[in-house]
């Protein structure tokens, strides 16, 4: 076990929203920018704490989408909250899974003590990059942020397990091409703005995700000796209204996971730690509840960590 434990946490959506039937989405309408939603979850997850940004020894951003190439949005992030200080800050990008690899990497920390109190912060302006030409994509999207602080724990908490796996035949069926050296910005032409747009081929990744999740599920049940009875809640990431298909397909019921499409839709690398705070926040996850945290990503990427509050 990786001893840890949370000190504080804090999430942000847009004032705005904007319906598609029974579904609420979350956008930014007054030119709030990334960088913008990252600062108010972290300045409310150090007030949660009633930490300062100088108790902070390491800031980890875990957004899938950057705001610019150079540098790192965690670098944006730090001019904003930590401006005039030393603390390291960078980012761990694995998609939507991001901030799942970025506790990963955090617990790590922590464990070989090399950093005391760790900022973990996520955050996606989703809207800036949807194609209104993909119906589907184009209304499940939502702008938001998470942060979550934490530090080692001298009690039995922590992460008890952790899976990550890649499928890469799933590696252009979500994907933004242009904006990186594959399709460079200054290259842009008229008539070529598909490339720098959010495009995602929904049949092809239910198809994939439906192959390999069942199987990740297994492998690690299998691995660490576990039944669904071990948990007492999964978060997964709120990827698509077929989310409750996916779970009862591997047999897991109604109240024994987080479903928030509806009311908040797919915050990319913010869905899962924003379900996850919120979840804390109105009580359904209590101290010493074993949650498992699990997500799909781009890539095609399967990402779980197992987490005993």
């Amino acid at each position: 076990m990786r001893q840890i434990k949370i000190l504080g946490f804090g999430t942000f959506v847009p004032d705005h929203t904007v319906t598609f039937e029974d579904q609420t989405r979350y956008r930014c309408a007054n030119g709030e920018t990334q960088v913008d939603l990252a600062v108010y979850a972290c300045e409310r997850a150090l007030k949660n704490a009633n930490l300062s940004i100088d108790d902070i020894d390491l800031i980890l951003n875990g957004s899938a989408v950057p705001t610019q190439l150079i540098p790192s949005t965690a670098s944006l992030i730090h001019e904003r909250i930590a401006k005039g200080r030393d603390i390291p800050a960078f980012d761990v990008n694995s998609s939507c899974s991001g901030f799942l690899t970025a506790l990963d990497v955090a617990s790590l920390y922590i464990k070989e003590g090399q950093y005391e109190k760790i900022l973990i912060v996520s955050e996606e302006l989703a809207s800036a990059g949807l194609n209104p030409n993909q119906k589907e994509s184009y209304e499940l999207f939502s702008d938001g942020a998470a942060a979550v602080i934490i530090t080692a724990s001298e009690e039995e908490q922590g992460i008890l397990a952790v899976m990550q796996k890649t499928f890469s035949e799933g590696a252009h069926y979500t994907e933004i091409r242009g904006g990186g050296t594959g399709y460079p910005g200054y290259r842009h032409e008229a008539g070529d703005e598909a490339e720098y747009l959010f495009d995602m081929k929904g049949k092809q990744i239910l198809f994939i995700t439906a192959r390999y999740l069942p199987k990740v599920f297994k492998e690690f049940y299998e691995k660490y000796n576990l039944t669904i009875d071990d948990i007492d809640l999964i978060v997964p990431h709120q990827a698509s209204k077929a989310l409750s298909m996916f779970m009862g397909r591997m047999g897991i019921p109604e109240g024994k996971y987080v479903d928030v499409v509806k009311d908040y839709g797919n915050m990319v690398s913010a869905s899962v730690p924003f379900t996850f705070c919120k979840a804390i926040e109105e009580g359904r996850i209590q101290k010493g509840d074993t949650v498992l945290l699990c997500a799909t990503a781009a890539g095609l990427t399967v990402n779980m960590v197992l987490w005993k509050l």
